[in-house]
């Protein structure tokens, strides 16, 4: 059995989900937002290290975390409190002793995991993300991350409000911010940014940008031709009409990749770089759960195959984190 964390509505899990049933590899997807409403956890502890999880109500059959090859952490989904409690205090309670039941349940299981959540969490971190990129060797845009004005101020002055870029740390569908130029009819605001951090970062001209989606040890580099959209500053507001086509990546930045993969703990992560015009590959970020299908679509790169048979095969090889290890072509996140 495979489990998909994330929800029937997900584009991505559905194109994992058929081709693990090409495969022969029973899996079903998991919606955490069932819990407690109709789904039921019960986790048993007895003599002589026996144990059993058991999830029931969310499937045709009653799930046996034992019989679990391999968990894939898409896209989890908020636990949903039954609607007759209404006390806010109550709510909060049910949510905080839902997630301690669960965040358990993950470390305790024995499977092999794209992506442990803890590592999926740390490694989301844009800040951590940047210095690990650091450290493998990668090159990263001049960053600074605050919430002084001041601070603000004097890292814009050392290259131009039009060669700064500003960006937040997380964007909801309700509520989602693109990469942006700072402009200077902007520069009175950065009072503002005492209220919360904000990243500005160096502005990096790019030939192409580059999302590289890397799965296990295979990495599917892509250039995407933001320059020739209408917004160059961000590929994703103009997607739709970017020319997309695979890309062939020096093998020292391959290698620095997967160091960078190794680093993290992740066996699944999409990747964004920028190639410059004098032939620099600039680490921008990394999404241990990034979307891969519009990719896939332009391209023809086989990356839910990939996915899927990661999965199916579910290798154990480092006491379930799904972190590959170097003495089996993988690499280990010591």
């Amino acid at each position: 059995m495979i489990l998909a964390i994330s929800s029937p509505t997900d584009h991505h899990a559905a194109a994992v989900m058929a081709e693990l049933s090409r495969l022969g590899a029973p899996a079903t997807v998991l919606d955490l937002s069932q819990f407690p409403r109709q789904l039921r956890l019960a986790m048993y502890y007895g003599p002589a290290r026996e144990h059993r999880f058991c999830l029931e109500g969310a499937a045709p059959s009653p799930i046996d975390l034992g019989d679990v090859r391999s968990i894939w952490w898409r896209r989890p989904q908020p636990f949903a409190p039954d609607p007759g409690v209404t006390r806010r205090g109550d709510i909060a309670f049910i949510y905080s002793e839902s997630a301690e039941a669960f965040d358990g349940l993950w470390q305790a299981v024995d499977v092999f995991w794209v992506n442990q959540p803890t590592r999926d969490l740390v490694a989301s971190r844009k800040a951590n993300q940047l210095r690990v990129a650091q450290q493998v060797g990668l090159e990263i845009p001049a960053t600074l991350i605050t919430n002084d004005p001041e601070q603000a101020r004097a890292f814009i002055a050392l290259r131009g409000h039009d060669r700064t870029i500003y960006k937040t740390f997380s964007a909801t569908a309700a509520d989602w911010r693109e990469t942006r130029i700072l402009r200077h009819g902007e520069l009175p605001l950065l009072d503002s940014v005492r209220y919360a951090p904000v990243i500005f970062q160096e502005y990096i001209p790019a030939r192409v940008d580059l999302r590289v989606t890397v799965v296990g040890e295979q990495l599917f580099p892509a250039a995407i031709y933001s320059q020739e959209t209408a917004y160059a500053v961000d590929f994703r507001m103009d997607m739709a009409n970017a020319r997309i086509e695979p890309w062939l990546l020096p093998p020292e930045i391959e290698q620095a990749l997967l160091r960078l993969m190794r680093v993290l703990g992740l066996s699944y992560g999409a990747i964004d770089m920028r190639l410059t015009e004098d032939d620099r590959y600039v680490f921008l970020e990394i999404n241990p759960a990034g979307q891969w299908l519009f990719i896939q679509e332009r391209t023809g790169q086989p990356i839910t195959t990939a996915l899927a048979a990661l999965l199916a095969e579910g290798r154990r090889t480092d006491g379930g984190s799904g972190a590959p290890t170097e003495s089996r072509g993988y690499f280990h996140a010591g």
